[in-house]
């Protein structure tokens, strides 16, 4: 692991790969515990605010395609979208829709891009791997 990679990254490349992995680990707790308790609740909020930093912190990360936004940016709406959903389907008593729209949020905007971050020559394979 190289950290040097992190500590030269911008203020918004951090906070995007330390609220990321705080999502990414929220996230799996929240998944595999039981439902409804306020446990499940106070996780689930956490979760929804880690996941709109990251989407946040996103879009000034422009590092790719010369200062312009680029084709993993397209994961950002999805991700504020997801969270709509999230909070209006529980609201709504909606249950079946929440678990979709969580499950959705949880791999469609965190584990798909992460996987991407990935790549090599971006900054998660050179921290990781390089």
């Amino acid at each position: 692991m190289n950290s040097e990679y992190f500590t030269q990254a911008g203020l918004a490349v951090q906070i995007h790969i330390i609220v990321a992995f705080a999502a990414l680990l929220f996230g799996c707790v929240m998944l595999s515990r039981p439902k409804g308790d306020p446990i499940h609740k106070a996780m689930g909020k956490l979760f929804l605010i880690f996941m709109i930093v990251t989407a946040t912190t996103a879009i000034f990360i422009r590092q790719l395609n010369d200062g312009s936004f680029s084709w993993i940016h397209l994961f950002v709406p999805l991700t504020f979208f997801a969270a709509w959903e999230t909070v209006h389907f529980v609201r709504k008593g909606n249950i079946a829709r929440h678990k979709r729209a969580v499950t959705g949020l949880f791999f469609g905007a965190l584990i798909i891009p992460g996987i991407l971050s990935f790549l090599p020559g971006r900054t998660m394979w050179m921290i990781f791997f390089s």
